[in-house]
């Protein structure tokens, strides 16, 4: 896709999405809100979203482990704390990815395909987890809110995760994806593409590292969903966590989006259209959207300090390839 076609599409959707939250609020009110904020949870919910961080990179550290890349943890934390300020800048968690792919490859020469193998697959791996979990919130929902809409984005969702589970692992799809092979070529596609797909298909004969993944993320969403829960009580919401087992795992989805800035507007309309279903007022939806956003800014903090660090020590030094 040609960039002024994807910046075209970013600035549509992130267009229609700030036409809608504008249109669904009183902008003063929601101010007045956000300002009455209980920082003792806020405080606790950008605890948890950081806390997060060092599991993430244990998750990773696994995959690389499994094909002879060896790193150390505290290396690929502080890679995860650079990712986050990346992707404040860069087209959504997408963004942060490329980051982390730069890096180590940098560090780890002729292994870049198995190691944004791993990346993405360590990303397809958090969708599936959290496809798991929007699953069981569905469930504790029904009868309880009217999220039945939902039910259709997540069957999307899953349909797309079978099928590129399988067009990945599975032996036999390899003579179908040869027929995409001259299009990809007409692109100019075909290795980057070629060696992602390698990179990920390579690891289907680690199940046991990719079963520990997949549990341990299970646990980091958990935690996260319920930092979001906090950003709620923060702002005087008495909702049960049971309605934030289905937002959050959806809003993960949603975020993957490849045409917003940081999930810019897209979140507050996602948090907007979802709380208002549970009897939540737009003004109070919009500002937890906002609340969880800040804490994701709070989690790009330290490597946005880690990045200055190190140009101070070395300018010559650069964290982070050119957006």
């Amino acid at each position: 896709m040609s960039r002024p076609v994807r910046v075209a599409l970013t600035l549509l959707v992130t267009g229609l999405c700030a036409a809608y939250v504008i249109w669904k609020i009183d902008l003063s009110r929601t101010a007045e809100i956000l300002g009455d904020t209980r920082f003792a949870y806020f405080g606790t919910a950008l605890a948890m979203t950081i806390a997060t961080t060092w599991p993430m990179a244990l998750r990773w550290k696994w995959l690389l482990d499994a094909k002879g890349i060896n790193d150390r943890l505290p290396w690929l934390t502080r890679a995860y704390f650079v990712s986050y300020a990346a992707g404040q800048v860069l087209p959504t968690a997408l963004g942060g990815d490329a980051s982390r792919i730069y890096e180590t490859a940098r560090r780890h020469p002729g292994n870049t395909g198995t190691i944004a193998g791993a990346i993405v697959l360590e990303r397809a791996i958090g969708g599936a987890a959290t496809l798991l979990l929007a699953a069981i919130g569905l469930a504790l929902a029904a009868g309880q809110y009217d999220v039945n809409v939902y039910l259709w984005i997540e069957g999307v969702f899953v349909v797309a995760t079978a099928v590129g589970g399988f067009l990945v692992f599975s032996r036999s799809a390899r003579s179908w994806l040869r027929w995409v092979a001259p299009l990809a070529a007409r692109a100019r596609l075909e290795r980057p593409l070629r060696a992602l797909y390698e990179g990920m298909h390579g690891f289907r004969t680690h199940t046991s590292a990719l079963i520990r993944v997949f549990t341990l993320t299970i646990a980091i969403q958990i935690v996260r969903i319920l930092s979001i829960w906090m950003c709620g009580k923060a702002l005087g919401l008495d909702l049960s966590p049971r309605p934030y087992f289905v937002l959050g795992p959806l809003l993960f989805l949603v975020m993957l989006v490849p045409f917003t800035i940081n999930g810019l507007a897209v979140r507050e309309a996602f948090f907007i259209d979802f709380l208002t279903r549970v009897g939540v007022t737009a003004d109070h939806a919009a500002a937890t959207g906002f609340l969880f956003f800040v804490t994701t800014i709070g989690l790009a903090l330290p490597g946005v300090a880690i990045i200055a660090l190190e140009a101070i020590r070395s300018p010559a030094r650069r964290s982070l390839p050119h957006a």
